[in-house]
């Protein structure tokens, strides 16, 4: 069982779970993997953590004899769009996306950009915890150099103005940044496509990222678009890899809409590769019926999106990911990207001239309910008396509904999925997986 890395990275509290000693040795041990002549990327969000642990990573990196470049406060989509372009043996993003301020987390990416693959993040741990036995430390000269290169950011708002040239004159956007990493990049973007952009919580707060804001609180960014008369609300997490928007209405409108969107789009012009998209298993039943009677092939992915990019491979998909906004296109890049999912649907809007309430119009939810449950030990839902209560209320709504329950890959927490055709049915039987579960904890 793997002791450091989760489904996305290393997540934990800053300086408790994920110490400076932690990120040194982090940093150390990717530096032995990836020396092979080439820099480090490594950016950051804006958590109060983040200079700490980024400090922490770079000098471990440098230890071993590998110059590291230091991008500052960018989306991790641009230091996995950088790292590929620019030809860096990897990139690192201290952040932990859309978790709450006390966390933080560590990103590695290999020289094409793509997340670690399990075997190289087992070998970090590996290394680690053999003490570095094998490896020798380099003195004098032939330590790495740290450098600062502040203009990274603004080339990647130059490579997306290449791919996306939108002219957005008549478009009134609003951006809430989360106080996170797209603080700066979206609105200067939006804006060098000339459209209207009326920022919220654009500054760099660390103390202040994801806190009731962004894509995990849509109802902020729900209210201020009706409230500025906006054709469109954008809402990133901390950082920067999740977008959930809102029509001119404020209904929003979540990742499996936005893919559900788009699809249809690319279908109808002939370019969905097979046409199939790639979701996960938490995307709602009527999403799916949606792409299906949209002539689309809808595939499910576990949640994560690693997963949902193995899948992506499997089928020749070109768009895939999950309801909370993190959607891979994978021809623009090997991660989520907020910004770019901004841009093409933006591109969608301006191409038919319809609003996004009408581009969203007919799709019909299946009523879900989610539920969070704090445990200890998260390998609790493989109890076998867990796992027969579930199967129990399965078959209360088997071919109505269904049930999904996970451990989350990022928090201590159990997460409860319930959806089916009557929404007080599936309410009670969420409210009895919790019980049970918080009973057994």
């Amino acid at each position: 069982m793997r002791k450091i890395f989760g489904t996305d990275g290393v997540r934990g509290i800053a300086n408790k779970e994920l110490t400076a000693e932690l990120a040194l040795n982090i940093g150390r041990a990717a530096g032995f993997i990836f020396k092979n002549g080439a820099s480090f990327l490594v950016g950051e969000d804006t958590r109060i953590s983040s200079p700490m642990l980024r400090n922490a990573v770079s000098a471990g990196i440098a230890s071993v004899g590998v110059d590291v470049v230091q991008g500052g406060i960018m989306p991790t989509p641009a230091i996995s769009l950088l790292t590929h372009l620019m030809h860096f043996s990897s990139g690192v993003v201290v952040s932990a996306s859309h978790n709450p301020v006390e966390y933080n987390g560590i990103k590695l990416f290999d020289a094409d950009g793509c997340k670690l693959k399990d075997e190289l993040e087992e070998k970090i741990e590996q290394i680690i915890e053999d003490n570095f036995n094998g490896y020798s430390m380099p003195g004098g000269d032939a330590l790495g150099n740290v450098t600062v290169d502040a203009t990274l950011r603004d080339k990647y708002i130059g490579y997306l103005y290449k791919k996306f040239p939108l002219n957005l004159q008549d478009f009134k956007i609003v951006v809430d940044s989360a106080f996170g990493a797209t603080y700066y990049t979206t609105p200067a973007m939006l804006n060098a496509c000339g459209g209207e952009v009326i920022p919220y919580n654009n500054e760099p707060d660390g103390r202040k990222i994801n806190v009731n804001c962004g894509s995990t609180t849509p109802s902020f960014i729900s209210s201020v678009t009706v409230k500025n008369g906006a054709d469109i609300g954008i809402a990133h997490d901390g950082d920067g890899d999740r977008t959930i928007f809102s029509d001119e209405k404020g209904t929003i409108v979540d990742g499996d809409e936005t893919m559900l969107i788009v699809g249809k789009h690319l279908k109808n012009k002939g370019f969905l590769a097979n046409d199939t998209v790639v979701g996960t298993v938490m995307s709602n039943m009527g999403i799916e019926k949606a792409f299906k009677e949209s002539g689309i092939h809808f595939v499910r992915a576990p949640v994560g999106d690693r997963y949902v990019l193995e899948e992506m491979n499997r089928q020749g998909a070109i768009i895939g990911g999950e309801q909370s906004g993190h959607i891979i296109f994978i021809k623009e890049n090997h991660t989520g990207d907020g910004l770019v999912t901004a841009l093409i649907l933006l591109s969608v809007m301006k191409e038919t001239g319809k609003p996004l309430s009408e581009l969203r119009k007919g799709i019909v939810h299946f009523p879900q309910i989610l539920v969070n449950v704090h445990v200890k030990r998260k390998e609790i839902i493989q109890n076998e008396s867990v796992k027969q209560f579930i199967q129990k209320e399965q078959l209360r709504i088997e071919g109505r509904g269904r049930i999904l329950v996970r451990s989350s890959g990022t928090e201590p927490l159990i997460r409860i999925m319930v959806e089916g055709e009557s929404e007080s049915e599936i309410k009670e039987i969420a409210d009895r997986i919790r019980l049970f579960v918080e009973e057994e904890k």
